[in-house]
């Protein structure tokens, strides 16, 4: 009896590894389509913006064509880009994500907000020699400014967006660094009172801090959703080596404020997503009342 036992609990742990390993397989290679939707007296009129996220060079298709035509679909008013649509690595490119940004901007207006892979290529040019400037160049080109704590305005719907690069510090593995109160209005100025003030920030750990800034919506990524997703407990490990995370992916909020946590599109380091699909995010911004 005790032998039967025990090879059933072999086999199931067995079937769960087998689940696990075509899960990996497939939310490797795909995204889902996920939409929030937000209103504020402050917004003028209805705004859809499409949020990306995390890449990292992935291609869904061949030049990102299966991403691209569902970004068609869904005809956003613009695209909001939360940082890390490369991977600084040795050896790496930015090719798949500077053709992607091409091709979206010769449609959208993107705000593009950079996450800690764009600013490593900046902080170790030795490492990565050129490539910072490359990547900042092809979208100079393509008509995309990065919002590199700059903020800008959008007169048609009353939206302020402003895009933060925090220093590394802020992404130490298994610490979190407490941000001073006054950082971000030292790199940022003053957040928008009049406008609906998006911020663009592409680590969620600091959200109570964009919020005492005055964001009324925070746009994020970063922790790719968790790697692997479970049932109730949601997201298994963060970036920073943190397990099951406080902001993991979805909606949070805090007081009268919003983030929007991507799970990303790619991944790097540990190159796996189980139960835990690529994110394109919709955002809809409505007039209160609407």
């Amino acid at each position: 009896m005790a032998k039967i036992f025990f090879l059933i609990i072999i086999l199931i742990i067995i079937l769960i590894i087998l689940i696990c390993l075509l899960s990996a397989v497939l939310d490797s290679s795909r995204f889902v389509t996920v939409s929030y939707e937000l209103r504020s007296d402050k917004i003028a009129k209805p705004c859809r913006m499409v949020l990306l996220s995390d890449l990292h060079n992935k291609s869904f298709g061949r030049d990102n064509e299966r991403l691209v035509q569902k970004i068609t679909e869904l005809s956003p008013d613009a695209v909001l880009v939360a940082g890390d649509m490369l991977t600084a690595t040795k050896g790496h490119d930015f090719d798949r994500a500077l053709r992607l940004m091409e091709r979206l901007a010769g449609g959208y207006k993107i705000y593009y907000g950079m996450g800690n892979h764009e600013h490593r290529l900046q902080l170790y040019p030795d490492q990565y020699p050129g490539m910072y400037e490359g990547y900042l160049k092809g979208l100079c080109a393509a008509g995309i400014e990065p919002l590199i704590n700059e903020s800008t305005y959008l007169p048609a719907w009353n939206v302020a967006v402003c895009g933060v690069q925090i220093d590394r510090c802020y992404y130490k593995h298994l610490l979190k660094e407490p941000m001073e109160s006054d950082y971000l209005p030292r790199i940022l100025g003053e957040a928008s009172k009049d406008a609906f003030q998006v911020l663009i920030a592409h680590n969620p750990a600091y959200f109570e801090d964009y919020v005492a800034w005055g964001a009324d919506l925070v746009v994020s990524g970063h922790v790719h959703g968790g790697i692997m997703r479970l049932p109730v407990l949601g997201g298994v490990l963060s970036p920073s080596l943190t397990l099951f995370p406080k902001y993991d992916g979805g909606r949070f909020t805090c007081g009268k404020s919003t983030m929007i946590l991507s799970r990303g599109l790619g991944s790097h380091t540990i190159p796996l997503r189980i139960f835990n699909p690529g994110e394109l995010v919709v955002i809809e911004l409505l007039p209160d009342g609407q």
